[in-house]
This record gives C-alpha cells, sequence and structure tokens, in this order.
C-alpha cells in the first residue's frame, strides 16, 4: 500500500488569522487564512514528503502515474481539494457555479466540517429571497440584513454547500473545507473592506454571482449514519454526487479495507497510528495523506479523529459501506 504524506501549501488571506499554528504548521504571517492541504490545483499544490515520491507534487504524480490512482484521461485534472480555513473575520459573501457554468474543469462545490468556533461565531448559508428578481433588488439596495441567511455554529458541525449556493464562513470558525478542485468564486459583498496590499475594496462579481445562485435557497438532505468498526466510530457524514466523506473516530485497533483506487486522509485531532502490509506511519493532528490501493488492508491504532474523503463511483450504492465489508 502507498501512502502518499503531503505538506500543505499556506495562503494569506485578508480575513485569515493565526489559528492554523495549532496543527504544527509554520505560519509566515499573522493573517494565514487557508492551508491547502490536499492540493493539486494551478493555485495551489501539495508536496509529497516521504516514501519513494519524495519531493514530488502531488499535481506531478497524478500526470505522470495515472495508474497509481486507478487510471485516468491524459487531460483529467485531479478531482479533490481539501483545505483548513481559519476564518478570523467574516469571509465575503460569495457563491460559486456548478460544472457547466464554471471556466474551469469543474464546478465548486464544497463542505465544511466544523474544527472549533467561538461562542458567538455563525455561518451565512442561504438567502431569504423567494425569487430572482427579490434576489437582484436586494443586493442592489444592499439590504443585506434582510436578504442574509445566518446560522449558529460550533464545534463538529457539518455543512454541505452545493454549487449555487449562497453562503460565507463567520468570523471565528475554523473549518475543514472538502470541495471539488476548482477555486472559482463570485464575491456578492465583501463588508466594505480594503485589502492593505492594494489599499482598494476587493472587486466583486455581482452579475455572475445572481446568474449562479439557486433560488429561491432549500437546504440539502443529508442521510448521515454512524457505525461501529472494531475500536473506531464511522459515521458517513456525505454521499454526493462529487465526493464521499467519513468521520473515523480511532479509539484503538481496528482493521479496514480499502475499496477505492485512492481516499484522501486528514487527522484533525490526537495521534494514530497507520498500519499496511510492511510500514506502520505515525500520525498526528495537522497530518493529511493520501492512500493508494496497493493493498485491500490496513490498521488503525491510537485515539484520534480522521476525516476521510473519494470521489463517489458512478454505480455507488447508498446503503453500502466499503469499510465495513470482509
Amino acid at each position: 500500500m502507498t501512502v502518499l504524506i503531503l505538506q500543505p501549501e499556506l495562503h494569506d488571506k485578508i480575513w485569515g488569522g493565526t489559528q492554523l499554528k495549532q496543527f504544527n504548521y509554520e505560519l509566515p504571517s499573522d493573517h494565514v487564512g487557508e492551508a491547502w492541504v490536499v492540493a493539486a490545483h494551478k493555485n495551489g499544490v501539495s508536496t509529497i514528503i516521504n516514501g519513494r515520491y519524495q519531493g514530488q507534487t502531488l499535481t506531478q504524480l497524478w500526470n505522470e502515474r495515472p495508474e497509481l490512482f486507478g487510471g485516468h484521461d491524459a487531460n483529467e485534472e485531479f478531482p479533490l481539494l481539501v483545505k483548513i480555513l481559519d476564518a478570523h473575520d467574516n469571509l465575503s459573501i460569495q457563491v460559486h457555479p456548478n460544472d457547466k457554468q464554471s471556466s474551469e474543469n469543474f464546478g465548486k462545490t464544497e463542505s465544511w466540517y466544523i474544527l472549533d468556533a467561538t461562542a458567538d461565531a455563525k455561518l451565512f448559508y442561504g438567502h431569504h429571497a423567494k425569487n430572482r428578481e427579490e434576489l437582484t433588488q436586494q443586493v442592489d439596495d444592499k439590504q443585506w440584513d434582510k436578504l442574509l441567511r445566518t446560522l449558529p455554529v460550533q464545534k463538529g458541525d457539518f455543512f454541505y454547500v452545493p454549487a449555487g449556493t449562497f453562503h460565507a464562513l463567520g468570523a471565528g470558525v475554523l473549518a475543514l473545507e472538502i470541495q471539488q478542485s476548482s477555486d472559482t468564486t463570485y464575491r456578492f459583498y465583501d463588508f466594505d473592506r480594503v485589502d492593505a496590499k492594494t489599499n482598494k475594496v476587493r472587486p466583486l462579481q455581482i452579475k455572475e454571482a445572481i446568474a449562479v445562485t439557486k433560488v429561491p435557497h432549500t437546504d440539502p438532505i443529508l442521510n448521515q449514519r454512524t457505525y461501529v468498526k472494531d475500536n473506531t466510530i464511522l459515521t458517513r457524514l456525505l454521499t454526493s454526487p462529487k465526493f464521499t466523506i467519513d468521520k473515523l473516530s480511532v479509539r484503538g485497533l481496528s482493521h479496514f479495507n480499502q475499496h477505492h483506487p485512492y481516499e484522501l486522509f486528514n487527522v484533525i485531532d490526537g495521534e494514530i497510528t497507520l498500519t499496511d502490509s510492511d510500514t506502520t506511519y505515525y500520525l498526528k493532528k495537522g497530518d493529511n495523506f493520501i492512500m493508494l490501493k496497493d493493498s485491500a488492508n490496513y490498521t488503525l491504532d491510537g485515539h484520534g479523529e480522521v476525516m476521510v474523503s473519494f470521489v463517489t463511483p458512478n454505480s455507488y450504492n447508498q446503503q453500502e459501506l466499503a469499510y465495513l465489508d470482509n
């Protein structure tokens, strides 16, 4: 089994802070907003820091050794992107296009697992407009208090954000974001902030944002399930057309099977050991890796929280849970 341990790429943001230090990342400034922890995108890429592929970027390996990932077309891009976001301040009110609307190869459907949040933290999620005309009028009139829908948020919450959803993280939220590998964002509103680097407000894309926003807003229905596998509690947080997400609460030795060509792992708390047929890896909070399917069996041990994501197979049966297969 090949395990690719990844070095994140850190991005300064106008709304960023210093909370990513708790993941053992060396921050270059006091306003780091994003750690791209599993990334193979033109705007950010992770570097492999172990094994035979040490020093290569994830993009290089994906392009040069497609067979390691189960095979893909020559021009196909790595489909997923995982970030950790530190919203020291509110993010802009924004929306993302779907696959057909995007100028990239992917749209931007995403999800948030809340790693931490201050007592008064909130999300901007959805809107109150009944139709597109009302949405346009309220945006033009800057009736943000009337338009914006906010939700209180706390550690452990999970949100699915399909393309077309009006949204933003609020100040005081630390989140793991699992999404399609796209960086296309249309901003409605940025709280009239001035970027210290340019001494100007950041550009808005209101026309484009209105065009791709779903109206009226409806919350997606999540069919979450929880199972016990040996000494691990496994929660299926999401099965969507683009990706599937599981949370593993490891509380001792547990045996697993891998049925997908590759899976993305993010250790969000504690310490674990991963053992395959010939190697043991010692992993801690802030470590991120991809497991390739050279071997079907592995174990996890220790005490920690791990997020696992993978591309949802076209023929996926939502009643199946691959980890529990014998």
